[in-house]
């Protein structure tokens, strides 16, 4: 297939950006062929911009003969429901992060996909960010060595009038707070660099913001090579987005990414320098006009071209599940106060519980 046809599920905020890329004809192979929302002047207003056909109901774009990949991009606990709906239509997935809210749903959200023998793509953009790009190629040429820390900071702005948008903002049973929501990309970060993660212990408080779910959180991670890991994420910075960051310290060397993107190479010192390096830091950094980053256009290459060639997604279902597991460990150790090892069944954590 030489054009594959998206459709996107869901009008909101991040819907803006999938359909710009999408709309625009910014991907080679892609075209953006229809809208959903069941909120009709969300969709209606999107599908004017582009052109294109627009739909107030999943079930009657899903049997649309002109949708090949469906982009979901509605609230965190439907995920799950929607993916499933448009496997079981024969479409290739697309889910923004957190891939679900349980554990569960993540689980028969693969088990559709294959059985429909589609393929399922989870939103994690940041992997594809310039300066994360190099790093990871450090990391696997092993210049970091013995890797001893790793570390993400969010420290970004979310005021009331963000929650009050939508009213499932904010709530266990849609959308988590910062930990599941803002912070889901760098906790994937942390765990893509560091590797498996052995146990969790972590606090959260809810400060500014009138919701169910915290604003800020902090953790510490015990990796299963023995290093260990630190998360702190917040939405109560004020007046503005400050940083999202991830810094990786081994034995051979530091590398810190910075910016509010974790778009900028601050740090890159190795024991063992190589030619080249003393340029990185000019090289691979970008600017990136908002929080998403340029990630998400690279993510969609990726996309096309896996589809293109039937090649293994960066992030397919089952490396999404693994950092959901991650986020509802720190959910579960919020809730008892101890120490969560991983591979457990969740009792405590209410992500993705309704009231």
């Amino acid at each position: 297939m030489s054009v594959f046809r998206f459709g996107i599920v869901g009008c909101g905020r991040i819907a803006k950006r999938h359909s710009e890329i999408l709309g625009n004809g910014l991907i080679d192979g892609a075209r953006l062929n229809a809208v959903c929302d069941i909120q009709a002047e969300r969709a209606d207003e999107m599908s004017q911009k582009f052109g294109i056909k627009a739909y107030h109901s999943l079930e009657e774009m899903l049997h649309s003969d002109d949708i090949d990949v469906v982009s979901i991009l509605t609230p965190s606990g439907m995920h799950a429901e929607h993916a499933i709906a448009a496997a079981n239509a024969g479409k290739h997935v697309v889910v923004e992060k957190p891939m679900a809210l349980r554990l569960e749903d993540a689980d028969a959200m693969i088990a559709a996909c294959d059985k429909a023998r589609v393929k399922l793509f989870i939103v994690k953009q940041n992997r594809l960010n310039v300066p994360v790009v190099k790093a990871r190629e450090a990391l696997d040429l092993g210049r970091f060595g013995k890797l001893v820390l790793g570390t993400v900071r969010v420290r970004w702005r979310r005021d009331q009038s963000y929650y009050n948008q939508d009213s499932w903002r904010g709530t266990w049973a849609q959308d988590g707070g910062v930990l599941a929501n803002q912070a889901s990309h760098h906790v994937d970060l942390l765990e893509y660099f560091m590797g498996d993660v052995v146990s969790v212990h972590a606090r959260a408080t809810r400060t500014l913001v009138d919701i169910e779910a915290e604003d800020t959180a902090i953790a510490t991670l015990e990796f299963a090579n023995g290093a260990l890991g630190i998360v702190e994420a917040t939405n109560a910075a004020r007046p503005k987005d400050l940083e999202g960051s991830l810094s990786i310290l081994g034995e051979g060397g530091t590398v810190v990414i910075g910016g509010f993107a974790v778009n900028k190479i601050q740090t890159w010192e190795f024991v063992e320098p190589l030619p080249g390096d003393d340029e990185v830091l000019e090289k691979y950094s970008v600017n990136p006009p908002n929080v998403y980053g340029y990630g998400h256009q690279a993510y969609y290459e990726h996309v096309i071209d896996c589809l293109k060639t039937d090649s293994a997604a960066l992030v397919d279902g089952l490396e999404g599940r693994r950092s959901l597991e991650l986020i509802t460990a720190l959910y579960e150790s919020i809730e008892t106060g101890k120490n969560t090892t991983l591979r457990f069944r969740s009792q405590h954590s209410r992500l993705g519980a309704s009231r």
